[in-house]
């Protein structure tokens, strides 16, 4: 998947994909027999296979689609209104733009051996707080302006700062959640932990934030190019950024119900 605003610390940590039967009992109703218990989880199991490998297959596509986008503007435009970007939000960062001629460069400057290597290749993109830096390919400058979204998300309140620091710690909710299950009290009714219930809306939960903050950053970039529209006219058209951004958003959307399906499918195997 297409790293794009991946909000690289260098600590480093990049997303990865990955995602009610209420039997009655009393009130005149059996409780069901472990056969039909059987074929139940057996059925869920095989649903939320075949939704994975299609939200699988969709995100691929969108990853192609991004691949395969177009820039909004020529490409000196583009640096002009990452910078302008930059000075506005009275951003302290560096911009840079990296390709396989230049990538040992940044790599020894900030000291991150191997850090630049999708982006080198046209991959990836992304901004560190850490090293107040935003890079982009230097053949896809245009992927910059969602990457400083992310350094003007750092700057702009406690709410985006809270969204930005969160989405790494939440990363790991569902696997502490899931650790921890076997700690907690089953329901008398359906026999299940709270987590158990609702372990795929937890999942998604925990991958919201970054799914919120990756949209803010990108509406940044796209507002960034239409407020210098009105320099640059007919040169700059939003439409190729628009399709470019919301593929990227459609990445980490389908990240997030991944998250979901796969910690419903551990809770069915246990």
């Amino acid at each position: 998947m297409i790293g794009l605003g991946t909000n690289y610390n260098l600590n480093c940590s990049t997303y990865t994909p990955a995602f009610k039967n209420n039997p009655y009992y009393g009130g005149g109703y059996a409780a069901p027999s472990a056969v039909d218990s059987a074929a139940k989880t057996l059925g869920s199991a095989a649903l939320l296979q075949i939704i994975a490998m299609s939200l699988q297959t969709l995100s691929q596509w969108c990853s192609a689609k991004l691949m395969q986008g177009k820039s909004f503007a020529d490409n000196n435009i583009v640096r002009n209104i990452a910078r302008d970007m930059a000075e506005k939000n009275n951003l302290k960062i560096t911009l840079g733009y990296v390709d396989e001629a230049n990538k040992h460069i940044f790599e020894s400057r900030y000291n991150a051996p191997n850090a630049f290597n999708q982006v080198a290749k046209g991959a990836n993109a992304f901004f560190s707080s850490n090293l107040n830096l935003a890079v982009a390919p230097k053949s896809k400058p245009y992927l910059i302006l969602h990457e400083i979204g992310h350094g003007v998300n750092a700057s702009k309140g406690k709410f985006m700062r809270f969204l930005q620091n969160s989405r790494y710690k939440l990363a790991s909710l569902p696997t502490a959640l899931l650790l921890t299950n076997g700690l907690l009290p089953k329901s008398q009714e359906d026999g299940k932990t709270f987590i158990e219930r609702h372990a795929g809306k937890i999942g998604f939960a925990a991958f919201l934030p970054t799914i919120i903050e990756e949209g803010i950053a990108s509406i940044r970039g796209i507002n960034a190019a239409k407020a210098a529209k009105q320099v640059y006219g007919n040169k700059i058209n939003l439409a190729p950024l628009k399709k470019n951004y919301f593929f990227a958003w459609m990445t980490y959307l389908i990240s997030g119900l991944l998250l979901g399906v796969s910690m419903k499918q551990t809770m069915l195997s246990e």
